[in-house]
């Protein structure tokens, strides 16, 4: 999973308080070339939400959750069909979790040291967040040592030719986009071919500097 996910090149993310809205996104996330998205365990709402969209989606697409911080919210989406689990921070007790179900974990890494240690346990991507804080310099200087640590930004990436073209030539093996993909109003007037429009757009630029 996580080799077609590095080979696609986009993660979209997205949470919200309507499980029609967030199978409409995922699904028009789906139509623009991405068969893998994040749910964001974001509100007391977000278990119940996941709850109610989760089995009504095709086959081929494969959603996992972010912003996991504990095993116990781990294990709950990993029993309601959750197939991978990304975190805001590097928590190994979630990390080993995770992978003895051999479910993917991608941890939020801010130092190459977590880095080498979430690949040392077995984790086969690590996110870099907030991507905006440390910039594509940081992965670049990262893959100069250890080009075998693959990295998804997040936070701060665009679906535009200049920002997803700096992050891919710094070696990013895919990136992460939430409110820049899958903008307010697009889901506010229910245009949800804009989505599907921009996640297209993005895949193109990506396979190109990939």
């Amino acid at each position: 999973m996580i080799d077609k996910i590095i080979q696609i090149g986009l993660m979209p993310l997205f949470n919200h308080t309507d499980a029609n809205v967030v199978k409409s996104v995922i699904e028009a996330c789906y139509q623009g070339g991405s068969p893998f998205f994040e749910y964001t365990n974001r509100g007391d709402y977000a278990l119940s939400v996941f709850e109610e969209f989760i089995d009504d989606l095709s086959p081929d697409i494969q959603v996992g959750v972010g912003s996991v911080v504990d095993v116990e919210t781990a294990q709950k989406y990993i029993d309601l069909g959750a197939k991978f689990i990304v975190m805001p921070y590097f928590n190994e007790a979630v990390v080993k979790h995770c992978l003895t179900q051999n479910i993917p974990c991608s941890p939020g890494c801010g130092t190459l040291t977590e880095m080498a240690k979430a690949y040392d346990l077995g984790c086969e991507l690590v996110k870099l967040f907030p991507g905006s804080v440390y910039g594509s310099g940081f992965i670049k200087n990262v893959k100069a040592p250890c080009p075998w640590i693959n990295i998804m930004p997040t936070g701060g990436v665009a679906p535009t030719r200049e920002n997803l073209s700096d992050w891919m030539l710094a070696g990013a093996s895919c990136v992460g986009m939430g409110s820049k993909l899958i903008k307010k109003e697009w889901i506010t007037n229910k245009e949800y071919d804009k989505i599907t429009e921009a996640v297209r757009y993005s895949l193109k630029i990506i396979q190109e500097f990939k």
